[in-house]
């Protein structure tokens, strides 16, 4: 068994902020509850992003996705150098190539996702050699609590009990 890597506080801090966000699309928009907050080089707030895939009727509009285009909005840039996203849950394929386009430094998701997870679980996009850019991956912080919310979500919507 490989060693958990190491986070920062500052790191708990930031994904503790992605599950709030989680928390707040199930809870106003009925959302699966993923959140992201994407920081810059220097640990500030560029933008937060939760998923609105059903409010905004956007197959597109991950949680990833929705903090990109605001932090790339507020920079004006498209490419978010030195920056690193917190993730509840690892990222899809889409969103990890949209990580690897925005040059994102580095990704720290929660849980993982063993059925489209594209941070090593399924694919490794985000450190695929073939890219120009690679993204530096830490998965696994808080990981039982952000898979516990969404356990717990999709068993609502299935109706059926723990």
């Amino acid at each position: 068994m490989s060693p958990k890597p190491d986070f920062s506080e500052d790191d708990t801090r930031w994904m503790r902020q992605a599950l709030a966000l989680a928390d707040r699309a199930e809870r106003e928009d009925d959302e699966v509850p993923v959140g992201a907050v994407l920081v810059d080089a220097d640990g500030q707030l560029l933008a937060e992003g939760s998923n609105r895939n059903i409010i905004d009727f956007d197959p597109t509009a991950h949680a990833e996705i929705v903090a990109l285009r605001r932090a790339g909005v507020a920079r004006r840039n498209h490419r978010l150098l030195g920056s690193t996203l917190y993730v509840t849950l690892e990222p899809c394929a889409m969103c990890a190539m949209a990580l690897v386009h925005a040059r994102v430094a580095r990704v720290v998701y929660a849980a993982k996702d063993p059925k489209t997870g594209a941070a090593g679980s399924v694919f490794d996009l985000l450190t695929d050699s073939r890219h120009n850019h690679r993204v530096a991956v830490q998965g696994g912080l808080l990981a039982e609590e952000a898979g516990q919310r969404l356990t717990d979500y999709f068993r609502r919507k299935r109706g059926k009990s723990a």
